[in-house]
């Protein structure tokens, strides 16, 4: 496939570019682009404009570290939600894992990753700080760690609880319901909601 000879030089950087997704080879981004050829030219123009404007203008919530098209997102900008609870997840997947059980109604806060030495990520490449001073400002009671059950966030759990240590907010992380290795995302969505309505003081 990489000698493969393209009759266009703008399909073949379209393949390339296309290529560079994650889970997608040369075979399926070169169907994929063809694709884009046949069908009607507004559609793609629309696919096109929809991932620029995504690069772009795509914000995070100034609160909890969540993508938003606002500086504030909805679920921080809903009266209805419970501030006394915040759910410390690992990235925007985690919130909409935990969205989908429909069993919480707290905020969240995203942490951009986990604390993982051997990739190079320490405690300040996360908004960890971001988060302490959030409980430091009052009104949260408890914080909730729904990380992934691996070393990695098992490392970040206890970090966090540490860090909070000296404030008067409950730390509490899913039960075990989730299996260990598991990642959040791929949870279904009843093991979840019993971890999540389940959870332990860590």
């Amino acid at each position: 496939m990489p000698n493969e000879k393209y009759p266009s030089r703008l399909l073949e950087r379209a393949v390339t570019e296309i290529s560079k997704l994650p889970g997608i080879g040369r075979r399926t981004a070169l169907r994929l682009a063809l694709h884009l050829l046949q069908t009607d030219a507004t559609r793609s123009h629309a696919l096109a404009e929809s991932i620029v404007k995504l690069r772009d203008e795509v914000r995070y919530c100034h609160k909890c570290h969540c993508i938003s098209d606002t500086d504030l997102c909805d679920i921080c900008a809903n009266p209805l939600r419970d501030t006394t609870q915040v759910c410390v997840v690992e990235n925007v997947r985690g919130v909409l894992s935990v969205e989908a059980t429909g069993v919480y109604h707290g905020l969240y806060h995203v942490l951009g990753g986990v604390i993982s030495p051997v990739d190079g990520v320490g405690p300040a490449d996360l908004t960890l700080d971001a988060l302490v001073a959030r409980v430091a400002e009052g009104g949260v009671k408890e914080v909730i760690m729904a990380l992934s059950p691996t070393m990695e966030g098992d490392t970040t759990n206890f970090y966090v609880a540490r860090r909070l240590e000296g404030f008067d907010v409950k730390v509490s992380v899913l039960s075990r319901g989730v299996s260990v290795g598991d990642d959040l995302e791929y949870t279904d969505e009843v093991t979840l909601s019993r971890a999540i309505a389940d959870r332990q003081a860590l």
